[in-house]
């Protein structure tokens, strides 16, 4: 088997260890040795390969393991994820990772990393090296914004979304409101919501539209850190949040990193800007389900919302000062009570 060479997120950027912040983590744990067994990458009683801890992230273990054959990542989902507050999740988001990466695969090739192996516990992918596949978000936060990269995801995520829209089939595997909840809807709004308690009803407002438009599949998580821009195309990561959603939040998710990223490097922002642009039109061509302008008025709305979660949610960026922070806390506030029709006007307001 040839093997493409990634590197593979989870829920955030990928770097060698030590990984989760303040916890070295120096082997990988008895469960997922035993799913790797399980599924022939390791031999029981081999010598192991050499394997290196890879993160970035908060919500699982994820090895890079070097064999002869070529280098693989392993991927095994945490039941509490590694942040400040409690965030416990359900560890099924494993098989709907896969399930999203197999199904977007077929619509889009080249949209994942491609899926080697998986036992429902625990899945083996493909390692893209960062020379061939860097990742968007360290390109962004070096000041590098190309709006091609944002366009060709926004086409990318737009066919996924006009290809499963109103699908029973994907209805029905991808069916899990609960799951997304416990990982983007209670800590994003529902925690902001405590946070801002004078802002709760908009922010629940936003919860209710979303749950009322589920029509899609949707990865859940489409941040720059979880974009490779690869020589054919962006490649998606960490579809661990995958659901059956209302297709603005992944357009809206995007959007909102772009914006922060104005707060993070100002002297970029003009790019950012450019990109959010490139982004939001390279998608809105491709609605197909829908008319446009309520998907757009919707994304709008949820970016106020997820801006000020990332500040304050239990999720917040890690990359963003005090002042800036507050800038963002401040325009994002202003936003929930005072919503822009459009993602257009909401980017003019950002600037």
């Amino acid at each position: 088997m040839r093997f493409v060479l990634a590197a593979v997120g989870d829920l955030g950027g990928l770097r060698s260890s030590p990984p989760f912040g303040q916890h070295e983590v120096v082997e990988p744990s008895p469960e997922l040795l035993t799913s790797l067994q399980r599924l022939g990458i390791l031999e029981p009683a081999a010598r192991r390969p050499p394997m290196t801890a890879l993160t970035g992230g908060v919500s699982s273990e994820i090895w890079h393991i070097d064999l002869a054959g070529g280098p693989l990542v392993a991927k095994r989902a945490l039941p509490q994820l590694r942040v400040a507050g409690v965030w416990r999740a359900p560890v099924e988001r494993t098989g709907y990772e896969v399930a999203w990466m197999r199904r977007a695969e077929a619509i889009v090739p080249g949209i994942s990393p491609g899926v080697v192996a998986a036992d429902g516990q625990a899945f083996v992918m493909r390692y893209l090296a960062p020379t061939e596949h860097p990742l968007w978000k360290q390109q962004l936060l070096a000041g590098h914004a190309d709006p091609t990269v944002a366009g060709r995801l926004g086409v990318a995520l737009a066919t996924i979304h006009a290809a499963t829209a109103g699908d029973a089939s994907t209805r029905a595997e991808f069916d899990n409101l609960a799951m997304f909840a416990a990982l983007r809807l209670d800590p994003y709004l529902d925690a902001t919501a405590g946070a801002h308690p004078d802002r709760a009803a908009e922010l629940a407002a936003v919860r209710a539209e979303y749950e009322s438009h589920r029509q899609a599949l949707v990865h859940g998580d489409v941040s720059p850190k979880n974009v490779l821009v690869g020589p054919r195309g962006p490649v998606l990561l960490d579809a661990e949040c995958a659901t059956w959603g209302d297709p603005a939040f992944d357009l809206a998710f995007c959007t909102s990193h772009l914006l922060l990223k104005c707060r993070a490097v100002p002297e970029a922002t003009d790019g950012f800007l450019d990109c959010a642009a490139a982004l939001v039109s390279g998608y809105i061509a491709g609605v197909t389900w829908e008319e446009p302008a309520p998907l757009d008025a919707r994304c709008a709305r949820l970016v106020g919302a997820l801006l000020l979660a990332r500040v304050d949610g239990l999720s917040p960026v890690e990359y963003l000062d005090e002042p800036a922070r507050a800038g963002v806390r401040d325009a994002a506030r202003r936003m929930l009570v005072d919503p822009p029709a459009t993602l257009a006007e909401l980017c003019r307001r950002w600037t």
